[in-house]
């Protein structure tokens, strides 16, 4: 569970920062970061850091399909925590 937790955690940490460089690059005209990118970093373990990303920056906030991957994620990262911990794993 502890792996478990510090993967989320190092996910987490990269997509906030992931969001925050595209919400940077947006402003500057730069080339931007893929939209399959923020959202798989969001869904395969960084869902916290997505929404914290997408309300700190206030980047990509008006996107449904944001919010949902997130949400998604985030409740699908919870139940693996849940399983983890019943199982004692």
């Amino acid at each position: 569970m502890l792996i478990y937790g510090i993967a989320l955690a190092a996910v987490s940490v990269i997509a906030f920062i992931l969001y925050g460089a595209d919400k940077s690059r947006a402003r500057r005209g730069a080339w931007r970061i893929p939209e399959k990118v923020l959202l798989g970093f969001s869904f395969f373990g960084g869902a916290v850091g997505g929404v914290l990303g997408m309300l700190v920056f206030r980047h990509k906030t008006r996107h449904w399909y944001f919010w949902a991957v997130n949400l998604f994620g985030i409740v699908w990262q919870a139940a693996l925590a849940v399983l983890l911990l019943y199982f004692g794993l």
